[in-house]
C-alpha cells in the first residue's frame, strides 16, 4: 500500500492518530462526504454512541464499495455536537480501526445540517 504513516521526533506522540499520511504512488483516490447516523432505510439512530455505529457503519459500507477498508483512509475529519461524545467516539473508532492511525482531526461543533444528527464523520482513503 503506498500509505507512510508519519509521526516525526520534532511533534508531541499523537494519541490514536498519525500526524500526517504521506502518499506514494497511489493508483486511486477516494474522497468520502460526511457520513451521519442515518441507516440506509433513512432513519436515523438514537443517541450519540448508536450515531457513530452508523457513521463508521456508512464509512465502512462505502470503503468496502470501492474495494478498499478503514486501512486505506488518509484522513479523517470528525463532528461532534457534544464533547461528552469524545471519550466514546475514540474507543468506537479505535475498535473499528484496528492497528491504522491515519490522520484525523476532531472537532465539537454547535450544530450539523439536521438538529437530530450528533456526528459526521468525513474521510479521504487512498491505494
Amino acid at each position: 500500500m503506498p500509505l507512510e504513516l508519519s509521526n516525526p521526533p520534532g511533534v508531541h506522540k499523537p494519541g490514536a492518530y498519525s500526524h500526517a499520511v504521506l502518499v506514494r504512488d497511489a493508483t486511486r483516490r477516494l474522497v468520502i462526504s460526511g457520513q451521519v447516523g442515518t441507516a440506509p432505510d433513512g432513519t436515523i439512530a438514537e443517541g450519540g454512541e448508536a450515531q457513530i455505529d452508523q457513521a463508521l457503519a456508512n464509512l465502512g459500507s462505502i470503503l468496502a464499495a470501492h474495494g478498499m477498508t478503514p486501512a486505506n483512509l488518509v484522513k479523517m475529519t470528525v463532528f461532534l455536537t457534544d464533547p461528552a461524545l469524545i471519550a466514546a467516539w475514540r474507543t468506537k473508532r479505535a475498535a473499528w480501526m484496528g492497528d491504522h492511525r491515519s490522520a484525523s482531526t476532531l472537532l465539537v461543533v454547535a450544530g450539523l445540517a439536521d438538529p437530530r444528527f450528533l456526528v459526521e464523520v468525513e474521510g479521504e482513503a487512498a491505494d
